[in-house]
């Protein structure tokens, strides 16, 4: 008996002991390999910090060459810094020669002379130079000091000293024209001009109907009453008649921004900003005035209902003088984007005449609209799309068709140089050679009648030429995001005569920079092919799974996905941390591809890019094992800002992304500005009954109409009584936000925005806030005090911010990294 109580004593200690093992095994080990570093997850901070723009800077210096020609001579010069330092050189492609146009240690020594300091031969302090006495010397600038350097002596001479400009706006109000005979200016928003010669000369007062925002001032929203400031006009070429495109803003919606870091007091800054669907929008108007005779002519220029002449987004302004002063010719535009007609008019009379109409569906692509007026007016050549891909046309004074200078599925794009003599046009396109990036730009040649077409630089990249006045020679640009630039000098047929630079990277790659990496998948249809580019850490391990991020931007005037050469992407440093990042193009980003690729979004203002930023992540992980798809973020400004929040909260990709960081978002597009919502989103022309208020039909923009006391369209209809029935046409839009979809919110989401941005303004994503509050979801926010679309000189911070909320939620490391940028607190 007792020896069996004995036993079960110890028994029921070593039991007692075994458990107390298991206890410890259990809960206290796993507490004391949680403070374990070795165990949790790591960015690689360090590695992206030895990335960042500024650091890649110290390693790599010039990548392009920006070529000057000479005046009426078939040579040019260019500075260039590499490692060897910073030279000038002069090209004469005839003789194929390239030879330094300074000694830099001859000028190094003949300056420390002169100014009494030290100067580094590798280190030419020169900026820009001017070649005179028949190109045997050049004038230049230091320290505030203008020198002349003669080539064949290697003589430094001292020419004058520079007067520093005023501090003040004294000056920046005058418009000369071509002779500087006369000055053009504005003061309480009237135009005056004076003679220029005598600065005390009659101010002559050439309007009186100038007020805030109705004005003839540059800045229409000026408050000053006696001040001179820079007016609207533009002067004909060797002229004294000039024109003012002008706009009457009066009864277009104000809209605030307060600067609450202003000192002392926070200030309040008002602006116009018109808002799509509103009835009041500027209303425009063109102006002829003649300085000799003081006269002036108004354009009779009225059309179409809340139409713009130029304007916002149109290619080269939209309106266009010629070498004569007896004519101007613009482009009007209907308010739906759809309907565009290039008029010239009378600058005597004001008589306006339409020469070409075009109407294109859902909205006509005026980003790209160019005209070339040839020979004094005889000949226009136009841009259109008007088959679905942009090409030039010939026209005759009349606006009658003449030829089709290029044709096929590519868009020509750019007007680079036309030899009227020889009428040749060279120009830029993409899409037209096979087996690459439908995106490459490439410069070619056509006849004016459309024969003879041929391509000037065949190697495949992003092409960028810069011809000699005499269309002899043209320095050519070319890289890729995965080639190192180079620039080479041709001929007008596309011969290459000489390689001017091709830049050296060894310094980068020695610290271990790798090239980004091009790929095509197909977009959600399967069928369109659609490009990115994909980021890797520099220390990448293809037995490891990596996070991968999305960096977006919607569209549709760009696709924000780089082409050319870029040692300093953000992207590069991003990657670093431990992610796979990539950009990468969708339906409806881009007017390079086609007019159909390019209107895709149409009508839909949220959702169209999504399907194919999931689609092209599927497939990269599908052909790459060391992508994580369960782990997938996504990251843009602006544009991109509102994409990476919709992917946050629209089904089905609120379950696909798992983190976003949303920078200065447009979340509702209801309160961006018109030219994008109306013209990329749609906005269509509606006719009311005055009376009920409800709606008779959509009608088109073509008609008069005229406008009521309000500035809303007002006409009359006959209803079959014997009374007519007034009807009002109202602007109606269907634009989804990101707001009436905030109850769907997954994942994680940092919102950001600058206080005082005047493009995006901040209610944008405020009101984004408002809707998450009220759906009672978990977020973050961000508000960075006085700063604008552009982040600025906080851009580092908020940096940081992306890439330690990227770190903890994809990775899992919650280590805020606070110091691993250094703010300069006196920006």
């Amino acid at each position: 008996m007792k020896s069996n109580s004995i036993y079960k004593y110890f028994t029921g200690i070593t039991f007692y002991r075994v458990a107390l093992h298991l206890v410890f095994l259990i809960l206290i080990v796993p507490f004391q390999l949680y403070g374990q570093d070795v165990e949790k997850p790591r960015a690689n901070y360090k590695l992206a910090m030895k990335f960042t723009s500024d650091k890649v800077d110290e390693l790599i210096h010039d990548t392009r060459i920006n070529a000057t020609w000479l005046e009426d001579l078939d040579q040019f010069w260019y500075r260039f810094k590499n490692d060897d330092g910073t030279a000038f050189y002069l090209v004469d492609p005839a003789r194929r020669t390239k030879e330094p146009v300074f000694d830099n240690a001859a000028l190094a020594a003949e300056l420390s002379q002169f100014l009494h300091k030290p100067y580094d031969p590798k280190q030419n302090p020169v900026t820009t130079i001017k070649f005179v006495k028949n190109n045997s010397a050049v004038e230049f600038e230091v320290d505030s000091i203008k020198f002349e350097y003669t080539i064949a002596t290697k003589a430094v001479t001292f020419l004058d000293s520079i007067k520093s400009k005023p501090e003040d706006n004294a000056g920046n109000w005058r418009s000369y024209n071509s002779d500087s005979t006369y000055v053009a200016f504005a003061r309480n928003h009237n135009l005056f001009v004076m003679q220029a010669d005598d600065p005390d000369s009659t101010e002559y007062q050439l309007t009186t109907d100038g007020e805030r925002w109705y004005s003839y001032a540059r800045d229409d929203g000026d408050t000053s009453k006696t001040e001179r400031i820079r007016s609207r006009n533009i002067w004909f070429t060797d002229s004294d008649k000039m024109y003012v495109s002008r706009q009457d803003r009066r009864k277009v919606g104000d809209l605030w921004v307060i600067n609450e870091i202003d000192d002392p007091r926070p200030t309040l800054e008002t602006y116009k900003y018109p808002m799509p669907g509103e009835d009041n929008v500027p209303q425009y108007e063109l102006w002829f005035f003649d300085a000799d005779d003081k006269s002036s002519v108004k354009a009779d220029a009225d059309k179409w209902i809340d139409q713009a002449i130029g304007g916002t987004y149109v290619g080269g302004g939209g309106i266009f003088r010629g070498k004569t002063d007896d004519k101007l010719y613009f482009v009007r535009r209907s308010r739906d984007w759809k309907d565009i007609e290039l008029c010239v008019t009378d600058t005597e009379t004001g008589e306006v005449k339409v020469l070409i109409s075009e109407r294109s569906e859902p909205y006509y692509n005026v980003r790209y609209i160019q005209l070339s007026i040839i020979n004094d007016g005889n000949e226009l050549l136009w841009w259109s799309d008007r088959d679905g891909w942009g090409h030039f046309y010939l026209y005759d004074s009349e606006g009658n068709q003449k030829s089709r200078l290029t044709s096929g599925p590519f868009m020509a794009e750019r007007v680079t140089k036309i030899d009227t003599t020889g009428r040749v046009l060279y120009f830029t396109a993409v899409g037209r050679e096979e087996g690459e990036d439908p995106y490459y730009t490439h410069n070619y040649r056509v006849n004016f009648d459309g024969t003879g077409m041929q391509l000037l630089n065949p190697e495949s990249g992003v092409h960028s030429a810069r011809f000699s006045q005499s269309n002899n020679f043209f320095v050519d640009n070319y890289s890729r995001i995965d080639m190192v630039p180079k620039a080479v000098v041709r001929d007008n047929k596309g011969n290459s005569l000489m390689e001017l630079e091709e830049i050296d990277i060894s310094r980068l790659e020695e610290a271990g920079w790798k090239m980004p990496e091009p790929f095509k998948v197909k977009a959600a249809d399967g069928i369109t092919d659609i490009y990115g580019v994909m980021w890797k850490p520099f220390d990448f391990d293809p037995e490891k799974q990596y996070p991968i991020i999305a960096h977006v931007y919607p569209g549709p005037q760009t696709e924000s996905v780089p082409k050319t050469f870029s040692a300093t992407n953000r992207n590069v440093s991003l990657s670093q941390l431990g992610f796979v990042v990539i950009a990468v193009g969708s339906r409806g980003g881009s007017p390079q591809r086609n007019s159909a690729y390019h209107t895709y979004g149409y009508w839909n203002a949220r959702d169209y890019a999504l399907a194919d930023k999931k689609a092209a992540i599927e497939q990269l992980a599908s052909r790459h094992s060391f992508i994580d798809i369960e782990r997938v973020g996504i990251y843009g400004h602006s544009g991109g800002g509102f994409l990476s929040t919709a992917a946050m909260v629209v089904p089905p990709y609120n379950d696909f992304f798992k983190v976003a960081v949303s920078s200065a978002g447009n979340h509702d597009n209801n309160i961006y500005n018109i030219w994008w919502g109306e013209n990329h989103f749609g906005v269509k022309m509606v006719k009311k009954l005055k009376s009920s208020g409800n709606e008779i039909d959509s009608v088109g923009t073509e008609g008069g109409g005229g406008r009521d006391d309000r500035g809303a369209a007002s006409q009359s209809t006959d209803t079959g009584d014997d009374d007519e029935e007034e009807y009002e046409i109202v602007w109606e839009t269907n634009i989804d936000t990101n707001p009436e979809m905030a109850e769907n919110l997954k994942g994680r989401l940092l919102l950001v925005h600058g206080s005082i941005d005047n493009n995006v303004h901040p209610a944008n994503t405020t009101r984004m806030v408002n809707a998450l509050i009220k759906a009672n979801k978990r977020f973050d926010y961000m508000i960075l005090p006085g700063r604008r679309h552009g982040f600025g000189p906080m851009n580092d911070y908020f940096v940081r911010m992306l890439w330690d909320y990227f770190a903890e939620h994809l990775i899992g490391d919650s280590n805020k990294n606070v110091d691993i940028f250094k703010i300069d607190k006196k920006k």
